[in-house]
């Protein structure tokens, strides 16, 4: 035994230090993702037939608006332009963690084998899709912000470039912290085998498997949540309440009906996104429990997901009309560029 390890096994462990031997740190052949494999099959049964539909609802829903904002040359704006790639991200996010999700319902008790290489991945699409997705919806509330309360200059801000280059940066960062994340998590020794207490390779359930020091880990998640939770919801909420005092200050009953649905439909699905987040991830892992976070995860794979189109084509008249339009065959009409609703 070396100088190092006689003194590190004269240290107590900290609250985030292993109690395992350093010779029983290896690194896992394969993660075995329990998800709900210890419910009764008949449970499990029934949870794939409720959770099925909602899931093809969901990409249905999402490549609809996808489709209408990129077809509809009325919806050539840049409000739809980040409406369609919100979609495009649901639909990428939904089709990496819900189907092997509801394959798990389906096999035998145990749980499903995952190689190492395969987790990581799956981990590290999870996270850069929704931290582009939190950075999208800040996109979004600034595009709102312009076209109220600055509309004289709007058309010259947000440009077609801009539009682009604010969609690539919020894909480039969700991705770098992604990249950061990962490597930092699989970058650990692991002492408590390979079993994942999830339905997915999430960032907590892979974590508590660890040995040695998390901390470093763990802040590194805790700066996560700070830079794709805090920062861009703090920047939501300055913009729709200067969007909100500008409407019920200036313009008619009809002009600020249509601009409120717009706010409206936007802070509930922020809303939604952001307070399932910070529920999930804005905790220590000493105060979590896996069974919890597993039972929530259904709300915040299969439900949220799903009410995103359901707000936006509810409450939307353009995505209304571009859907009948797309029905019947008519031509489209236009919008103003500086459009509101």
């Amino acid at each position: 035994m070396t100088l190092l390890s006689s003194l590190h096994a004269c240290l107590p462990p900290g609250p985030n230090m292993s109690h395992w031997p350093e010779s029983n740190w290896t690194a896992p052949q394969e993660f075995v993702i329990l998800g709900f494999s210890r419910w009764p099959q008949g449970l499990r049964g029934l949870l794939f037939a409720f959770l099925l539909p909602l899931y093809l609802a969901t990409l249905a829903g999402n490549l609809l608006i996808l489709g209408l904002a990129v077809t509809d040359p009325a919806l050539h704006t840049p409000m739809y332009f980040f409406l369609g790639a919100l979609s495009a991200v649901e639909v990428a996010y939904t089709l990496v963690l819900t189907p092997r999700m509801l394959a798990g319902f389906l096999l035998p008790p145990g749980g499903h084998a995952v190689a190492p290489s395969t987790c990581a991945a799956q981990m590290g699409l999870f996270v850069a899709l929704g931290g582009s997705e939190c950075l999208l919806l800040a996109a979004m509330a600034l595009d709102r912000y312009l076209a109220i309360c600055r509309p004289l200059y709007y058309p010259q801000l947000m440009t077609t470039g801009l539009c682009w280059c604010l969609l690539a940066s919020c894909c480039v960062g969700g991705s770098v912290l992604a990249l950061g994340l990962t490597t930092a998590i699989f970058r650990l020794p692991f002492c408590r085998g390979g079993s994942v207490n999830h339905v997915f390779c999430d960032l907590p359930a892979v974590l508590v498997l660890a040995c040695g020091n998390r901390d470093l880990q763990e802040r590194v998640l805790l700066a996560a949540c700070l830079v794709l939770l805090v920062l861009p919801l703090a920047l939501i909420l300055l913009s729709y309440s200067r969007v909100l005092a500008v409407i019920l200050g200036v313009g008619g009953a009809a002009g600020r009906r249509k601009a409120f649905n717009t706010v409206a439909s936007h802070l509930t699905v922020a809303v939604l996104h952001y307070s399932c987040a910070t529920a999930m991830y804005a905790r220590p892992l000493s105060s979590r429990s896996l069974e919890e976070d597993k039972l929530v995860s259904l709300i915040y794979i299969n439900l949220t997901p799903l009410l995103y189109p359901a707000i936006y084509t509810l409450r939307n008249r353009d995505v209304q009309g571009a859907l009948q339009r797309a029905v019947s065959h008519r031509t489209p009409g236009t919008v103003r560029q500086a459009d509101v609703t």
